[in-house]
């Protein structure tokens, strides 16, 4: 039998020891097929409850579990193992508040696992300030007639004078002109589609909170966002959906689902930075010292903001980019000045290496 750890669903603000039952748990020969039939029943006996790892006032909730690469399973047994994730988190939201974890996330004991609490810490208690009484509905805008809308899309003056220019033109439509045509026609519906996402997400979000798109999925989907909403205020969000939903009745189909824990916007993972990584980020915002607190890694972003923020910038080029970079590099150092799990506010963290071997464990929001 493989490897058993710990498998952690999520973070909960509690320090009481719990026990959770884990109704449907995917079957591992689903994983592994090649399993004898006692391997099979061992590993179902592992799978039999959850229960909390306490540190201090916050706890992990975690179930005995064989170590498993989900980056290297079958999409439909990963899709099972997500249905299994979210069920337990979906159970233990109806007692508590609780920040998932990335699925997949391992500690190879309940030590280990305190530990990741432990690094995390600070993180995990301003997640939860931030989350309290928030929860996550997730809202789908998909065409009710994708054939009719492209229809409409065709009739754009821009479509109709190419479609004419070709249809003049000298030796017959070649398949680049119709390229272009297929191009510009997917262009226009594309804009069609987010000038329809952003008047939803207007509406909507006058009552969330935040608000975070997803990819669509294909051609018919028009929205595919997460909305995080006070918990008394889902009533209210659920009307303003329906009032959304009658408005655009003969164009869109809506699809709600929740309440959800707020999956989209503080997921948690555990990650492992290379020294490099902090060295670019410390680059990036002009950071010299190899000691440095909090306080200086909020004014370096604030400072450097300033020389790259596309809106007092617009004339440079690849601002965006700059900028993007200055902020992924701004989270790279707050989230190890948190790992490194020093005193108070005020005090700091050595960037060298030989630190760096220390706190080479990172807990931080996905994204």
């Amino acid at each position: 039998m493989s490897k058993v750890g710990k498998y952690i669903y999520g973070i909960i603000n509690s320090n009481a020891e719990e026990t959770f039952d884990l109704d449907k748990i995917v079957s591992l020969d689903d994983i592994y097929p090649s399993r004898s039939p006692a391997e099979i029943v061992e590993s179902s006996e592992i799978h039999n409850k959850a229960y909390t790892v306490v540190f201090q006032d916050i706890s992990a909730v975690v179930s005995d579990s064989e170590v498993v690469d989900y980056s290297h399973m079958p999409k439909d047994t990963l899709g099972r193992l997500l249905v299994s994730h979210q069920q337990l988190i979906e159970k233990v939201m109806t007692k508590h508040t609780i920040i998932p974890m990335r699925l997949g996330t391992f500690a190879g004991s309940d030590e280990e696992a305190r530990e990741i609490l432990a690094k995390g810490y600070k993180t995990i208690k301003d997640i939860f300030e931030q989350a309290k009484n928030s929860i996550e509905i997730d809202v789908v805008a998909t065409l009710n007639d994708l054939k009719s809308f492209l229809q409409e899309v065709s009739g754009e003056e821009e479509i109709k004078q190419l479609k004419q220019s070709l249809l003049n033109k000298e030796g017959g439509i070649t398949i680049d002109d119709q390229m272009k045509v297929g191009v510009l026609v997917k262009r226009h519906l594309d804009k069609k589609k987010e000038i329809l996402a952003g008047r939803i997400q207007a509406a909507l979000g006058e009552i969330a909170q935040n608000y975070k798109g997803h990819d669509l999925m294909d051609d018919t989907m028009v929205l595919n966002c997460a909305f995080l909403i006070d918990k008394k205020r889902q009533e209210e969000f659920e009307r303003q959906v329906e009032q959304v939903n009658d408005e655009f009745e003969d164009k869109l189909n809506f699809r709600c689902v929740g309440p959800l824990p707020p999956y989209s916007f503080y997921t948690l993972e555990v990650k492992k930075p290379q020294f490099d990584e902090i060295n670019w980020a410390k680059e990036k915002l002009g950071l010299k010292d190899d000691f440095i607190t909090a306080v200086e890694i909020k004014k370096a972003h604030r400072r450097t903001a300033m020389t790259c923020h596309p809106d007092k910038n617009p004339d440079t080029p690849n601002i965006e980019q700059k900028f993007d970079e200055m902020t992924r590099a701004y989270k790279i150092l707050l989230d190890y000045y948190r790992a490194s799990n020093q005193g108070e506010h005020g005090q700091g963290c050595c960037l060298n290496e030989e630190a760096f071997e220390k706190n080479t464990m990172l807990v931080t929001t996905m994204g």
